[in-house]
């Protein structure tokens, strides 16, 4: 399915993940009172931080995210993907996210799926300034002549 205008956007792959996200966020919340933050829940699987989910829980849900991707990925195919050549950039750009995470008490999942679903004032200000972010973000890149 191609949209006018974005003829590298997979609509249909985008609304299955989002879906998937959205639902694996309530089971959480709702069967285990816990709020489904990636950096969070990788933080207690890998045990840098003892607070939260259960281990097992934080385990399991990290595991879970490449079984999703790879179920909707035999779904409905493939998604394009291109990276640099040099590891550096993904390697400094990881880096900063988790830095960044870690200052905002949370990473955009967690702010942007489940704080706001909340009508949480903290993570609606930290998703505005996540979209921000990536508005100026790609706006540079694009004066720049990367993209």
């Amino acid at each position: 399915m191609m949209l006018p205008g974005f003829p590298d956007a997979m609509p249909l792959q985008g609304l299955a993940g989002g879906l998937m996200i959205g639902l694996s966020a309530a089971i959480m919340l709702l069967a285990l009172g816990r709020i489904a933050g990636v950096s969070g829940l990788a933080a207690r699987a890998t045990g840098i931080s003892a607070g939260g989910a259960p281990r097992s829980v934080a385990i399991a849900f990290i595991i879970g995210l490449p079984l999703g991707a790879l179920l909707v990925s035999t779904m409905l195919g493939g998604v394009a993907t291109t990276f640099p050549t040099s590891p550096w950039p993904l390697l400094i750009g990881g880096l900063l996210v988790g830095f960044g995470t870690r200052l905002g008490s949370g990473c955009n999942s967690g702010h942007g799926v489940c704080g706001m679903s909340r009508l949480s004032p903290r993570s609606i200000f930290a998703t505005a300034m996540f979209m921000a972010s990536g508005f100026a973000t790609v706006a540079l890149l694009r004066v720049g002549g990367w993209l």
